[in-house]
């Protein structure tokens, strides 16, 4: 077999050396087909049942998870379970069957389609990639309904638990559900047709430490069942067949890794100070409570990102003051005294935070997003703010506000906290009284106009996820443009740079909280840039630690000043890349 290699997006690193193992695309085999309507409550019946196994299917993953697993996976499983739940999934098909007279693998792909159209309109890429997990709930319910194992044979586990070379998953997309029950049989790695950065595929991919590769967009279709791969999480690579050269170096290269991932187990209580002194404060990003588990283990000094989103999602009415106050209070006592940053609610279009009521928009991304969506439902903004100055007596919460654009949306913004404090105090209610408020600067033009917002609020925090995509003008969940997303363009840097001098001019403290933080090719540049906060997931801390406490800031300072000064993206990378090196 010659051997060839596929290149994708490695979003957890590591090298795997095994032996495919495909998944079906239980998608791809429905077909569709008229019924008599004598058959159709025997389908609906069909289709009420497949329902009910997957349901108890993912309960009893659920149930068996150890206590000392990651967090992540118990929230990824209670999502597919809320969206099980959901009549847009367990009602509306029965209806389809009904009316169309169709079979009900048919009818329920028809929903699922109609559902990911809707969230193909909302604006923020971490909720619009949650369209994947529609998809993989529906894939369980195909599978039952045409009779496809759910769960590994005897032979299959035997295989996977004693042969010499551990199996890859080879798929079109994996569920958090399946990765779970997988994780028990010792697969090595991960590799997908689809997804991206921020899919749950590979949020949990990085959370157990396993090589993954995702947007590989043919691998299914390439790879054959038990052909011999090579999965370099860091380079995004799969060799497939590879030489006996070849295998050997990878050999070499794997037991390096896992040497060095040991190494990193020793820095966990090092204090993160460069070796001319400096103190850098490494900070994790959590969307739900239970990730403060993982935090902890990470050795981070602080919660630097807490997406509130979670709370709306995959539900038809609004979580209330207190169910918010109780997440937020949670993970403030949890983390006892350590900083616990909590940006406020960042959604795009959808005022109704579920799939049954997104409000079309005919450009999502500049659309009504974020703070903008704040302003404009006073009420559900109040019942936010009261929540976070109620959770705040108990431990040391800061307030974020994404997406800001306007000095006028931060007066706003301070005039919402105001009468949200006025409204405790008239009720006797404790907070902190000097609560700090900061602001994402994600928009190119709050950027330039950093040093004013600087100004007038506490912190100030980097969103370089949508700083790059913005200003570059990529949407880098689009495969046609995605190898255009670089956050080394020249326009990038100099936006971060100003923005980190406007803190350092007011005596504010500026970190990044988007994808750049927690790459370690970056890091050296960021601190070279002045930066001496960093928030990332918590499966990222140790490596970007080590990176700092190899780091000499006068000397990174020189370099990050030549890199600022070029205009061409393949001399920064080179210069970049020189300077990692040292």
């Amino acid at each position: 077999m010659t051997s060839f290699s596929i290149h994708g997006v490695g979003v957890s690193s590591g090298i795997a050396i095994g032996q495919a193992h495909l998944l079906s695309n239980a998608l791809l085999e429905v077909v569709h087909y008229q019924l008599p309507k004598h058959l159709i409550d025997d389908e609906i019946k069909r289709f009420s049942n497949a329902i009910a196994t997957v349901r108890q299917d993912l309960e009893q993953i659920k149930g068996s998870l150890r206590k000392n697993a990651p967090a992540e996976l118990a929230a990824f499983v209670s999502t597919h379970l809320m969206m099980l739940e959901d009549k847009s999934l367990s009602e509306i098909p029965k209806d389809i069957i009904r009316n169309e007279q169709c079979n009900a693998e048919w009818a329920i792909k028809l929903q699922m389609d109609d559902i990911v159209d809707q969230f193909e309109q909302i604006e923020d890429t971490y909720l619009r990639e949650r369209k994947q997990d529609v998809v993989q709930v529906v894939e369980r319910v195909i599978k039952v309904l045409l009779g496809h194992q759910s769960r590994l044979s005897s032979e299959q586990q035997t295989s996977a638990l004693h042969q010499e070379r551990k199996l890859i998953l080879v798929a079109h997309d994996v569920s958090p559900a399946d990765a779970i029950q997988f994780k028990q049989h010792q697969f090595a790695a991960f590799i997908t047709d689809v997804g991206g950065a921020t899919s749950h595929t590979a949020i949990l991919a990085r959370s157990l430490n396993i090589p993954s590769i995702v947007a590989l967009q043919r691998a299914r279709d390439l790879i054959n069942d038990g052909e011999l791969i090579i999965v370099d999480g860091d380079l995004g690579v799969v060799i497939v067949s590879p030489s006996q050269e070849i295998l050997d170096e990878y050999k070499l290269k794997q037991e390096q890794w896992e040497l060095e991932q040991q190494k990193l187990q020793r820095i966990k209580t090092t204090k993160a100070v460069t070796i001319d002194g400096a103190q850098i404060e490494l900070l994790a990003n959590i969307e739900v409570p239970e990730d403060v588990v993982a935090v902890k283990a990470s050795g981070a000094t602080g919660i630097g990102l807490y997406r509130t989103e979670f709370l709306f999602m995959n539900r038809h009415d609004m979580p209330n003051e207190e169910e918010q106050f109780q997440a937020y209070k949670s993970v403030a006592k949890a983390m006892k005294g350590a900083p616990v940053t909590i940006r406020t609610l960042d959604l795009g279009a959808d005022k109704q935070m579920n799939a049954d009521t997104l409000v079309n928009c005919p450009n999502p991304a500049l659309g009504l997003r974020a703070i903008r969506l704040c302003l404009s439902e006073p009420q559900i903004f109040h019942t936010q703010l009261r929540a976070l100055l109620r959770a705040s007596h108990f431990g040391k919460i800061k307030i974020l506000i994404p997406m800001l654009c306007t000095l006028a949306e931060l007066r706003q913004t301070k005039i919402f906290l105001e009468r949200a404090k006025a409204s405790l105090r008239k009720e006797g209610i404790a907070f902190d009284e000097n609560i700090e408020l900061g602001g994402m600067i994600e928009i190119p033009a709050a950027a330039i106009n950093a040093e004013a917002f600087a100004n007038e609020l506490d912190f100030l925090s980097i969103g370089t996820n949508d700083l790059i995509q913005y200003t570059l003008a990529i949407d880098r969940t689009d495969d046609a443009v995605a190898h255009l997303y670089n956050p080394l363009h020249p326009s990038v840097l100099k936006l971060i740079s100003m923005t980190i001098k406007a803190g350092a001019k007011l005596g504010k403290s500026v970190s990044v909280c988007g994808e750049m933080a927690g790459d370690v090719k970056l890091t050296k540049l960021l601190l070279g840039m002045g930066l001496r906060q960093l928030s990332m997931h918590p499966s990222h801390v140790l490596s970007i630690k080590q990176q700092v406490l190899h780091s000499q800031l006068s000397e990174l300072a020189a370099q990050a000043r030549k890199v600022l000064g070029l205009t061409d993206i393949e001399k920064i990378e080179l210069v970049v890349n020189k300077f990692n090196l040292n």
